[in-house]
């Protein structure tokens, strides 16, 4: 039985780009897929599809039990949604920011009030509560979209790189406001470039590049598909790089990587820290002055390398369609409002 979230054979194009290129997912009921990638990858494509914003050129979709491309309207019922870049009417305060969103949500206003009075103290921002949005900075206008998207507690939420712009007090906050809303049965579709962040909070992960799923599992089985951990070796002397690479490749578990301007050697390995000791013992003897040692979990770009051959990269590119306002008010792909 398909779970909460599911999708079949997703395609969308964008004239020559192909921003889907069938996906496949499937989201158990109360549980958090992260969505990994780069940008331009086809997370934020998924997401617009999956919340009704677009329609495919082909394949299925069904959000809670609801066919997206049959039922949209009833869709939205049942789904929040917040989009990649914060949605906020900079004219209206943060609190009848959030205030609006309930009665667009059909709360009384009594409710409206009360409920975005909750959400400014759980974000932290009652002190901002009344002043206009455009005074906030870019990670008081973030929390107060995430705000926006809780106002009422769907059964499912798409969130499309919610941390970004967010400090860390605020992210770890933002964390912790996810989880309370799973353990409560909320499905979750997440959306990260932080693989730390999806080891967090997601229950299982799918790894899109080109607009294809090219591989899904747990953390720790993406991880271990990266060779697991890493060595990081800092030489003092540049000419010593090649012995110091020599070395690592004895301890490693795959390629090793060297970046000559910064004098530094990484190698997968495993071992953990009294590996790290060996390798320290082993350099010392031959001779080799380090400016810089440690042991650290494999990062996206690790993850990327290993199974495309190509670092992901970050640049602030879209999918390859025009970026649609989201949030509150957005306009969706036939034509109706977004809540």
């Amino acid at each position: 039985m398909p779970g909460a979230i599911y999708a079949e054979g997703l395609v969308k194009t964008f004239g020559k780009v192909r921003a889907l290129d069938g996906v496949d997912l499937d989201v158990p009921e109360g549980t958090v897929l992260g969505l990994l990638g780069p940008n331009g990858a086809g997370k934020t494509t998924a997401v617009r599809v999956l919340t009704t914003l677009l329609r495919p050129d082909s394949g299925r979709a069904v959000v809670a039990g609801i066919d997206v491309l049959k039922h949209p309207n009833d869709v939205r019922h049942v789904i929040g949604l917040s989009g990649q870049f914060a949605a906020v009417d900079e004219y209206l305060t943060g609190r009848e920011n959030l205030q609006m969103v309930g009665q667009l949500y059909q709360l009384s206003s009594r409710d409206a009030k009360a409920r975005a009075a909750e959400l400014l103290e759980r974000f932290n921002l009652t002190e901002a509560g009344d002043r206009t949005a455009k005074t906030y900075s870019g990670g008081m206008r973030r929390r107060l979209d995430l705000a926006a998207a809780l106002v009422v507690s769907p059964p499912v939420m798409f969130m499309d790189e919610p941390t970004t712009g967010l400090d860390p007090r605020n992210r770890q906050a933002l964390w912790g406001i996810m989880q309370e809303l799973v353990a409560g049965g909320t499905t979750l579709l997440l959306t990260t470039q932080y693989l730390e962040e999806a080891d967090q909070l997601a229950h299982d992960i799918c790894v899109v590049d080109h607009g294809r799923v090219i591989a899904r599992g747990t953390s720790d089985q993406l991880k271990a598909q990266t060779g697991g951990e890493r060595v990081e070796v800092v030489v003092h002397d540049r000419d010593h790089l090649g012995t110091a690479t020599e070395v690592l490749r004895g301890f490693g578990k795959g390629g090793t990587s060297v970046e000559s301007h910064t004098r530094k050697v990484t190698v997968p390995v495993t071992g953990g820290a009294k590996l790290l000791a060996e390798v320290i013992r082993e350099l010392d003897a031959r001779g080799i002055e380090i400016d810089d040692i440690g042991l650290r979990r494999p990062t996206l770009d690790d993850v990327f390398i290993s199974l495309t051959g190509h670092a992901a990269e970050r640049e602030a590119e879209s999918d390859g369609e025009p970026e649609p306002v989201s949030g509150p008010g957005a306009t969706t792909s036939d034509g109706e409002v977004a809540k």
